[in-house]
Order: C-alpha cells, then structure tokens, then sequence
C-alpha cells in the first residue's frame, strides 16, 4: 500500500509539481533576473581542445537525446506502425541510438565536470548549482545507459509502450497513467526520475539559456560584409 502510495506521489503528482515549476520559474526568471539568463561560459578562463571536445561531445549528444526522447515519447505508436515500424524494432532502434549519444554525452559531461572541478579559476568563478546539474546529468546518463541491460530482456517492446503509455497519459491528463507502469524495472524508474527532477531544477540553472537559443539566425538573410576603399 505504502510503496503504491509513493509511486502514484512519484509518477502521477510529480511530473506535475515538476513541469509547472519548469514552465512558471523559467518565466519568473526572465522577468525577474534577465541578467542571469545565459550560459555563464568560461571558456576565456580555461579553453584548449579539452574544453572544446567536452562542450562539442556534450551539445551533439543532449540534442540528439532530447529529440529522440521526445519524439519516442510522444509520437503515437500509430505512426510507427504506418512506416512499418513495430514496436520490438523500435525498440532496437532506441537503445542504439540511446547508447552511442548517451555515451556521446556522458563522455563530454565527464569532461566539463572535471574541468569545472579541478580547475582552479573556473571553480572559483562557479555556482554550487554549476556543478549539482553537471552532477544529476551525469546520474541521468549513468542510469539510462543502465537500462540498456534491461531492455535487452525486453525485445518485444513491451516495457518501452508502457513508458510511452506512461509519457501520453501525463500529456493528456489521464488519472491512472501511473498505473501503466507500475511494474516495470526499477532502473526505469531512477532513470525517469532524474528526469523529472532535471526539469524541476531547470530554472534555477545555467540550462535557461537553451531558451534563448538564436533559431532566427537558420532563416537569416546573410549580412554582406563589404571591405572599407583604400583611397
């Protein structure tokens, strides 16, 4: 009974408590602290290749993570179905893919936590929060390539549509979307955990600056720079 209670309170109120903070405080912060929206870079501190390779690891796997989750999340099985798509091969299809990105990031994470860490002006210049996110990033990873194992013993995809099950439910605000994965293998459950904790931090961290991304400059008109007349 105690342990249904704390997976409803997990999986059916949280990602609530979660989103809300996550939409409402990223609002609050742009209004309020504008000033600190961005991604506080310190690269002028402590560049080279390392630090190129770290950031460069990181920004292609998060985004390619993001997307896949999303996507894997959100698009109805349906749809999958009409490209011929079924769900063991989409299965196979999202521990691949999870894999090489999760290790793509996880590499870089590794280096940006370690640079931030061990070096000496960077450390000095960080926010205690710097370091948490770069932490629960590193915990998220971890787990999710931990449930690779897991999700070799479950081919069929079975386990992965009732995460999916899970996800639309929330979307679509249906009481008892908890109960579809109720059963499902705990390192699942870590792992969407960290998650929606990653969301519910999210204001408070260097990450708002993914709002601010500039997506105007892909459909920018080039800016025609023209050398000065020598009279």
């Amino acid at each position: 009974m105690f342990a249904t209670y704390l997976h409803d309170l997990a999986f059916a109120v949280f990602p609530y408590i979660a989103g809300t903070v996550f939409l409402i405080g990223s609002l609050l912060r742009f209004e309020k602290s504008q000033y600190t929206w961005k991604s506080n870079t310190t690269q002028l501190m402590s560049g080279g290749d390392r630090f190129r390779l770290g950031i460069n690891l990181f920004h292609i796997g998060i985004i390619a993570l993001f997307f896949g989750h999303l996507f894997g999340l959100l698009t109805p099985q349906a749809v999958y179905s009409a490209v011929g798509l079924t769900a063991g091969g989409k299965q196979i299809l999202a521990i691949v893919a999870g894999t090489i990105f999760g290790l793509i990031t996880l590499v870089g994470v590794a280096i940006l936590l370690h640079r931030r860490l061990t070096d000496p002006r960077v450390r000095k210049t960080s926010y205690p929060m710097d370091s948490f996110i770069l932490i629960l990033l590193a915990l998220q990873l971890v787990t999710g390539l931990l449930t690779v194992p897991a999700s070799m013993g479950s081919l069929d995809g079975g386990t992965m549509l009732k995460i999916v099950a899970w996800a639309q439910g929330l979307v679509t605000f249906q009481a008892d979307a908890a109960a579809t994965i109720y059963d499902i293998h705990w390192i699942y459950k870590i792992h969407m955990f960290l998650g929606m904790l990653m969301f519910l931090v999210f204001p408070f961290t260097r990450l708002v600056h993914i709002w601010s991304v500039p997506y105007g400059y892909i459909w920018r008109a080039y800016q025609v720079v023209r050398a000065r007349a020598v009279s």
